[in-house]
């Protein structure tokens, strides 16, 4: 069926070049404000989407993202980010790009545009019924990820998507479908701009309130936090001190007897 693409549509703004530089800062800027609005509109099937990958991941799932280019870079960012943050596994949140790991740093030509390397990229991870696959595209049109929904469908797997285009085939494929419409880009086209920051705040919810669901935020900190640098080791001192009214050096030993904040926690509470 025909649908406008909103992200493909002629930016609002002209002869970008001429534009003094202050102006087209302030052009940016002033369309970058419309995104969370839009996120707002959409915020029920960002929660109905949450709601289904909880239930899979407490029953021993995973959380796969699946993209091209801009989108599967933004996955593969907030699939990476789980683990330290969280204190997760590796397997648990992963990200998917078109063209491989080669293609996080180099567009890989005419790799988005496959409709069964998809398919094949997930089943590298055992895929199955226990898992929830969102598919991440801005247009919405993007084969990589939209047979790789349907073949999901298929077998029974639960789907999610977020896109910016309404009635896009993704957005009709999704059994889960989160629709951002952000607009024209300030580029023409250009949909790494309001369309990729979009998916990044959904992502971001999308993560957090997962994990936060799953029991790995206590209060408001992080204390399954993996402390893999010196201002991690930092931070879980400090939430020691606040948390068990201890001193530094006392929080310091904690820190390094038990390795995280939530075994510090437990463990000197039952001392």
């Amino acid at each position: 069926m025909n649908f406008t693409k909103t992200t493909e549509q002629d930016s609002n703004y002209n002869n970008l070049e001429k534009m003094k530089l202050s102006k087209l800062l302030t052009n940016i800027n002033n369309e970058d404000k419309t995104v969370p609005l839009a996120i707002e509109k959409e915020l029920i099937s960002i929660e109905n989407l949450i709601e289904q990958i909880v239930i899979k991941l407490k029953k021993g799932g995973r959380l796969f993202y699946i993209g091209a280019g801009t989108s599967g870079r933004l996955g593969i960012v907030d699939a990476s980010e789980c683990p330290p943050t969280f204190g997760v596994s590796h397997d648990l949140v992963v990200g998917l790009i078109a063209g491989g790991d080669i293609a996080i740093r180099k567009a890989v030509e005419f790799a988005e545009d496959s409709k069964e390397q998809g398919w094949i990229d997930l089943q590298k991870h055992n895929i199955n019924q226990k898992d929830v696959v969102i598919g991440i595209a801005a247009s919405g049109t993007t084969p990589y990820v939209i047979a790789a929904l349907e073949k999901c469908n298929s077998e029974g797997i639960t789907t999610g998507c977020i896109t910016c285009n309404k009635k896009s085939p993704l957005a009709l494929t999704a059994s889960y479908p989160i629709v951002i419409v952000v607009g024209p880009e300030v580029v023409t086209g250009s949909s790494r701009m309001k369309a990729g920051t979009a998916q990044k705040l959904v992502l971001n919810m999308i993560s957090t309130a997962t994990m936060i669901q799953l029991g790995k935020v206590k209060g408001n900190k992080m204390v399954d936090m993996q402390l893999s640098n010196n201002k991690l080791v930092e931070r879980g001192i400090k939430m020691l001190v606040s948390e068990l009214h201890i001193d530094q050096q006392t929080a310091s030993h904690l820190i390094k007897k038990y390795g995280n904040v939530r075994n510090a926690i437990k463990n000197y509470r039952n001392e």
